[in-house]
């Protein structure tokens, strides 16, 4: 699933000693999630799909929802930490699998675009009884906010972008296309040290902690189980979905209150390393971009977290989290 890091694996970030190898299904099954997980039926482009989904309810709701949605290399389950502060402050809390990830399906055949995305989680709020929500969307997910933020404006109480991509083209700026297959022969050879290694980078600015292998695991066990083929498929049609659909030109269009998280030290870019070294270096400089996108985003409010990379909710939990509330309070 981490097609960026196959020249990084020789960073010797091997297995772990004393890390069970786990292999999981196609659907991430025998992955334990901390919730219930639920089932939504999406009725999309000729076909009944399984979307995964958690809902955990507080004990005295206040009336908000917020719905957290997972990035590209992320899965439902690594938002828990997350959904507990928010229930703790009575919010109820959506996180869905988006359909290609995790335990949602994953169709051989199935055009993804971010308005497919947009369209089945909204299906699926609506399918709850819900709205209007907040929407805290990761990486990819930010992506899929602002997608959601465009075509369902009133739908939206507040998009809280965490690190999202797509803030620049990266194909107008010079990284080379690659092809479906491409990408599916670079996910083919994913390996839980390739996706270390390039967390470790990029995610968590160079500083790993035991706490993070969990979610490496979560992602090579796909891999290692009889539906990897399915996994890499679905990876490779997802990349090329990102590759293809940025949000850039389209941030002044959004009309919610919106606040937008930055780690300093992210420098996602994908394909960047398909890249000439001149337009590389070019690529994935968060402190500008996020400043170009605030600007861009009519109302918007930054939210920069100096020392950290990717990941922030996962990288300083307690930090985020306060900056999480206080963007939900105001």
């Amino acid at each position: 699933m981490i097609a960026l890091c196959v020249g990084l694996a020789a960073l010797s970030l091997s297995a772990r000693p004393g890390v069970a190898a786990e292999v999981y299904g196609p659907n991430l099954e025998g992955f334990a999630y901390p919730w219930p997980v639920e089932t939504f039926d999406v009725v999309s482009q000729r076909q009944t799909l399984h979307m995964a989904y958690m809902d955990v309810r507080p004990e005295k709701p206040n009336g908000r929802t917020v719905v957290l949605l997972h990035g590209k290399n992320f899965c439902a389950a690594t938002w828990a930490n997350t959904v507990g502060v928010l229930i703790a402050q009575n919010y109820r809390v959506i996180v869905p699998d988006q359909l290609g990830f995790c335990k949602s399906d994953k169709p051989d055949n199935y055009q993804f675009s971010f308005q497919e995305l947009a369209r089945n989680t909204h299906d699926l709020l609506a399918h709850l009884g819900i709205d209007r929500a907040v929407l805290v969307g990761h990486s990819t997910g930010g992506m899929l906010a602002i997608r959601y933020g465009l075509m369902y404006p009133t739908a939206v109480e507040q998009l809280v972008l965490v690190d999202p991509i797509g803030l620049e083209d990266w194909k107008a700026l010079g990284v080379p296309s690659l092809s479906v297959n491409d990408w599916y022969a670079r996910e083919m050879k994913t390996t839980d040290a390739s996706i270390r290694a390039y967390e470790t980078q990029v995610y968590y600015a160079g500083v790993w902690k035991p706490a993070y292998e969990k979610w490496v695991q979560m992602l090579a066990g796909m891999y290692r189980g009889p539906g990897h083929d399915a996994v890499a498929w679905s990876s490779a049609r997802l990349y090329d979905m990102i590759y293809t659909q940025p949000v850039v030109y389209e941030l002044g269009l959004l009309r919610v209150p919106t606040v937008l998280m930055v780690g300093d030290k992210d420098t996602t870019a994908i394909g960047r390393d398909a890249a000439p070294p001149q337009v590389r270096a070019t690529l994935g400089h968060y402190p500008v971009l996020a400043k170009k996108t605030v600007a861009a985003i009519p109302g918007a409010k930054l939210v920069e977290f100096p020392d950290l990379g990717h990941s922030p909710q996962l990288q300083d939990p307690e930090r985020f989290h306060k900056a999480l509330l206080d963007a939900l309070a105001h």
